[in-house]
C-alpha cells in the first residue's frame, strides 16, 4: 500500500478523532497531556533491545532507571504517550578484522532475532511495521509500533549485499558508523581523525544500496564529511535520528546550522537527542569514567545469571553507578537545555524537519525528563511555545513518515519473475 503524504496527515488527523484545537489552545497539563495522547508519538532511536537479553527483564512490567538502568516499557509507554519507534540493532565498534567482523554480524543478527522474540512474547501489545501504512494501523488498533533499524553498520563486514538479509528482516533505517571509524565511513567522534575523509568505497556502495532497497538513511554519528556526501550522493532525504544542533552545544555529534538547512531543503529530518553531553558542557573526569566502564562491565554477559541473579546484578551496579555520580558531580542537562534545541532547529527549518530520537536506553535523559513516561512534557512545552496541532503531528510521527514513504516509494522495482521456461536443459 503507497500512501501519500497528505494521505499521512488525513489517516493521522482522523486516528486523533479530536476537535481543531488553536495555535495557542491547551497550554494547562491536563489538557496538554490530553492532546499528547491524541497524537501518533513516534521516537526515531530507541536502544531498549540492548536490555531484553537481560534475565527475568519484561517490557510488559514496570520499571525505572533508578532501579534497574531501564527508560523505555509498556507502561511508561502508556504513560507518556509513546506510541512506538524504530527498535536498534546496536552493535559496538570492534576491531576491523574477519574475526571482528563475523562477531558482529552474529551479534547484530541475534539482537534482531530478540526484538522478533519480543514482539512475539506480546503480540497483543506490539507488532512489527515495516512500512507508513502499517504504523497508522497498529495505532489505530491500540497496539505499539516496532519498526527496526541499525545503529552500526559495522556488522555488514566486508560484503555491503548482507543489507538485503537485514532489510528482509524488517530494517528500514540504517547509519553507516557509530563511536569510531569503520570500513564504511568516518564517525564524528573517532579521536584519530579521518581515515577516509567521508564515506568509504563500501561506503558509497551502502547509500546505494539502502536507495535500492528503501530504506532511510541515516547520519547521526557520522562525520561532517560523511554527512555531505551521503546528502549528495543518496536519491531520497536522509535522517539524523539521534542528533542536536551545534548551534546551541558546539559538539561534534551536533550538526551545524547550514548543513541542518540544506538538509531541511532537501526533505531531511533531525530528530533531537536527550544525552546530556551533547546538550551541556561536561568537563572530562578520567576516574569518573574509569569508574564507570568497570561497573557497565559488569553488566556484560548477564543472559548466563537467572532471573533473580540477574536482577540483584543490576540493581547492584545501578546503585554503584549513584555512588559514582555522587563523588565524581558533573553537570547534567535539563529539560529546558533539551527544549532550547529543539526549538532552535524548529525556528530554524520549521516543524515539517524536526521530530524526537531521544536515545532512550542508549544513554538518553535529562533532568526532568528521566525516560519515555515524560514524553509529553515536549508537547506541553511546546504547545506553550503557540506550536498547534498540525505541527504536534508533524513532529511526532508525521515527518518521519513522510520521510519513510518517499523512501520506499523510490525503491527499485522488484524484477519480474523469471519464466518457467527459462533456464538450462
Amino acid at each position: 500500500m503507497q500512501i501519500s503524504r497528505r494521505n499521512l496527515l488525513a489517516a493521522g488527523a482522523a486516528l486523533a478523532a479530536t476537535p481543531a484545537l488553536g495555535r495557542h489552545a491547551h497550554k494547562t497539563t491536563s489538557h496538554a497531556r490530553e492532546l499528547h495522547g491524541h497524537l501518533l508519538c513516534l521516537d526515531t532511536h530507541l536502544d531498549t533491545p540492548a536490555v531484553f537479553s537481560r534475565p527475568g527483564w519484561d517490557i510488559m512490567r514496570r520499571h525505572s532507571y533508578e532501579r534497574d538502568l531501564s527508560q523505555v516499557d509498556y507502561p511508561r509507554m502508556v504513560d507518556g504517550g509513546l506510541d512506538g519507534g524504530f527498535f536498534a540493532i546496536y552493535t559496538p565498534q570492534g576491531p576491523l578484522t574477519p574475526e571482528g567482523m563475523m562477531s558482529a554480524r552474529n551479534a547484530a543478527l541475534v539482537r534482531a532475532a530478540a526484538i522478533r522474540e519480543m514482539v512475539a512474547r506480546n503480540s497483543t501489545h506490539f507488532e512489527l511495521a515495516f512500512t507508513p501504512a502499517d504504523a497508522l494501523r497498529i495505532a489505530a488498533e491500540k497496539k505499539r509500533i516496532v519498526f527496526q533499524s541499525i545503529e552500526n553498520s559495522y556488522p555488514l563486514a566486508s560484503d555491503v549485499t548482507l543489507l538485503r538479509a537485514f532489510y528482509a528482516l524488517g530494517v528500514r533505517m540504517a547509519g553507516p558508523v557509530h563511536f569510531t571509524n569503520n570500513q564504511l565511513a568516518d564517525s564524528a567522534t573517532d579521536p584519530k581523525g579521518k581515515t577516509w575523509g567521508g564515506l568509504s568505497p563500501m561506503g558509497r556502495d551502502f547509500v546505494s544500496l539502502a536507495n535500492e532497497l528503501g530504506i532511510i538513511l541515516d547520519a547521526s554519528h557520522s562525520s561532517d564529511d560523511v554527512f555531505d556526501q551521503m546528502l549528495a550522493q543518496s536519491k531520497t532525504p536522509i535522517i539524523l535520528s539521534h542528533s542536536g544542533c551545534r548551534a546551541v552545544h558546539d559538539h561534534p555529534r551536533n550538526i551545524d546550522d547550514e548543513r541542518l538547512k540544506k538538509l531541511a531543503e532537501s526533505g531531511g529530518v533531525i530528530q533531537i537527542n536527550s544525552l546530556s553531553a551533547y546538550l551541556v558542557t561536561e568537563p572530562p573526569n578520567p576516574e569518573r569514567d574509569k569508574a564507570q566502564g568497570a561497573v557497565y562491565s559488569t553488566l556484560r554477559g548477564l543472559s548466563a545469571l537467572s532471573a533473580a541473579d540477574g536482577a540483584k546484578a543490576i540493581a547492584t551496579a545501578a546503585a554503584e553507578l549513584r555512588e559514582i555520580r555522587k563523588k565524581y558531580p558533573s553537570p547534567r542537562a535539563t529539560f529546558d537545555d533539551y527544549m532550547v534545541q529543539m526549538l532552535h532547529a524548529l525556528k530554524l527549518v520549521g516543524p515539517e524537519h524536526v521530530g524526537v530520537g531521544a536515545d532512550w536506553d542508549g544513554g538518553g535523559g535529562v533532568t526532568g525528563m528521566e525516560d519515555c513516561a515524560s514524553n509529553w512534557k515536549i508537547t506541553a512545552r511546546l504547545l506553550q511555545e503557540g506550536y498547534g496541532e498540525d505541527d504536534l503531528r508533524k513532529i511526532w510521527s508525521g515527518n518521519v513518515l513522510r520521510l519513510m514513504q518517499q523512501v520506499q516509494d523510490a525503491r527499485a522495482p522488484a524484477p519480474p519473475p523469471a519464466s518457467p521456461n527459462s533456464g538450462g536443459e
